[in-house]
């Protein structure tokens, strides 16, 4: 009897030993963030350990990869970065460790946002020509479908958190299209006051914040009625907009103001103005959600901001133009 609670001792043991093993190593896993430089034709790479840049920045290494990139996304591995070359057409497929394009995807015309489905199964990317969301299969690298959109330029593309819902921010008609994605179509709109850009969900998906550009808000918008519930003052050309994934804040640039609006979304006001460079454009958060990375366009700069202050730790060179940052 004695030697068998020994052994279920020493196998308990041995578990939790594993078990912390792996939790270790999972929150010491170390991420970058990924800057495309509109500019540069070039992805900044950072380290966000260090707050320096990747022995793998910049990609590629010589030269430029495209003529105007834009939005970015990474599968969930983070072995593959899928990056949007406006002027070039085209969605890049490029391994982040090596830098070297893996596949080209043509015929997406002057797209601008792109995002990962939650399932992670799939990118979506929106061109603003041919007024298309086009879904793309990451495990095959094919185009999988596209769905024309009821409104004018989409500029983003935000997926709900189930997967149910993709919506599209029309910039020329000022309204957003509600995609369905398991029934390939645009079900709804929903008119803006303004150029509608950046958008994020909350996790419970109740609702969705939108960069209302022309405006100066921020619109909540109720995704039970897909309706604008309320809009929040922010400042001068509101552009991206971040949730984080507790629920508990959102974060909002205005390229005109040169700032960052912290929003608590219990009370939807502004709780914090954060200044960072010129044209914060769009955002990423770390896992943790512990630091924010703001793309200043302007300021050929990346401001990144301690979550818990709302301070800006330190501000980071980057190549001409910075639109934007994926984290993995």
């Amino acid at each position: 009897m004695w030697l068998e609670v020994l052994a279920v001792r020493r196998s308990s043991r041995f578990y939790s030993c594993a078990l912390l093993a792996a939790c270790a190593a999972a929150s010491s896993a170390a991420e970058n963030a990924y800057v495309p430089n509109e500019g540069s034709g070039t992805v900044t790479v950072i380290d966000t350990a260090t707050d320096a840049p990747s022995p793998r920045s910049p990609i590629p290494k010589q030269g430029s990869m495209g003529k105007k990139l834009r939005g970015v996304a990474l599968d969930r591995s983070g072995r593959t970065l899928f990056v949007v070359d406006a002027l070039g057409n085209v969605v890049l497929v490029v391994d982040s460790a090596s830098g070297t394009v893996k596949k080209t995807l043509p015929n997406i015309l002057s797209a601008e946002g792109i995002q990962l489905s939650p399932d992670g199964k799939t990118v979506t990317v929106c061109a603003e020509k041919s007024n298309e969301a086009i879904f793309i299969d990451v495990a095959s690298l094919t185009e999988s479908f596209r769905v024309k959109i009821q409104g004018d330029n989409p500029e983003h593309c935000v997926y709900s958190p189930n997967g149910k819902w993709l919506l599209t921010s029309n910039e020329e008609s000022r309204s957003i299209d509600v995609i369905d994605v398991a029934a390939h179509q645009s079900t709804a709109t929903v008119k803006t006051a303004g150029a509608p850009r950046g958008m994020g969900f909350l996790p419970d998906g109740s609702a969705v914040y939108v960069a209302d550009e022309t405006s100066g808000n921020v619109d909540v918008i109720a995704s039970a009625s897909w309706s604008i519930t309320k809009s929040i003052p922010i400042g001068v050309r509101p552009a991206g907009i971040i949730v984080r994934a507790d629920g508990e804040r959102v974060y909002a640039t205005a390229g005109g103001s040169g700032t960052v609006a912290v929003i608590d979304p219990r009370t939807n006001s502004v709780i914090a103005t954060i200044a960072v460079g010129q044209r914060p454009w769009n955002m990423a958060l770390t896992a943790s959600g512990a630091k924010l990375y703001v793309a200043n366009g302007r300021s050929n700069s990346v401001s990144v901001i301690d979550t818990s202050s709302n301070q800006v730790l330190r501000t980071l060179d980057v190549g001409l133009l910075p639109w934007g940052v994926a984290i993995r």
